[in-house]
């Protein structure tokens, strides 16, 4: 078990020290979620056919940044779902992040595999709210869990941008 760094912000943080364990536990059920997700988008062949725009990243970036993201949401809501705190807000932080982890798995469905482009944009605006909320609950208990989600807000802007070009270029 190693220390975890103080919060000064929030002294209603007890929790003190790293169960690794749970740790591995939240990011690998992250990252499964992840791996759903992609195979709900199928093999994306239709995907390839699609005008994109100059700004999209190369095929390979997507795989790496959505590990990353991942592994953040993972460390977030051990941060957060662990924390010995208020446990009905608590309880609302962690379905926050459930929900958004659902959306978020179901989106490459829309987009990739049944190519509901404008739906999907639809979906991905739902997806970012809940992020949104997510984090300032996860702020409220934890900034540390908050701020490990800013990349993935970031993403999910990209994403937008992406999303919204494609169905203006298609």
């Amino acid at each position: 078990m190693v220390n975890l760094m103080s919060n000064s912000k929030n002294n209603s943080f007890n929790q003190k020290k790293i169960n690794y364990k749970m740790l591995f536990l939240f990011i690998g059920f992250a990252l499964v979620a992840g791996f759903l997700g992609s195979l709900l988008g199928g093999n994306m062949s239709s995907f390839k056919t699609l005008k994109k725009p100059f700004f999209t990243p190369p095929p390979l970036v997507f795989p790496i940044v959505w590990t990353i993201l991942y592994i953040l949401m993972g460390i977030s809501s051990y941060l957060i779902c662990c924390n010995k705190t208020d446990k009905k807000f608590k309880k609302r932080a962690c379905f926050f992040y459930s929900a958004q982890l659902l959306v978020n798995t179901l989106w490459s469905l829309f987009f990739f595999r049944l190519g509901w482009l404008t739906f999907a944009l639809l979906w991905l605006l739902l997806l970012i709210v809940l992020v949104a909320i997510m984090i300032v609950k996860f702020y409220k208990l934890k900034p540390l869990a908050a701020y490990l989600q800013i990349p993935y807000i970031l993403w999910l802007l990209i994403a937008g941008a992406l999303n919204i070009s494609i169905i203006l270029l298609n």
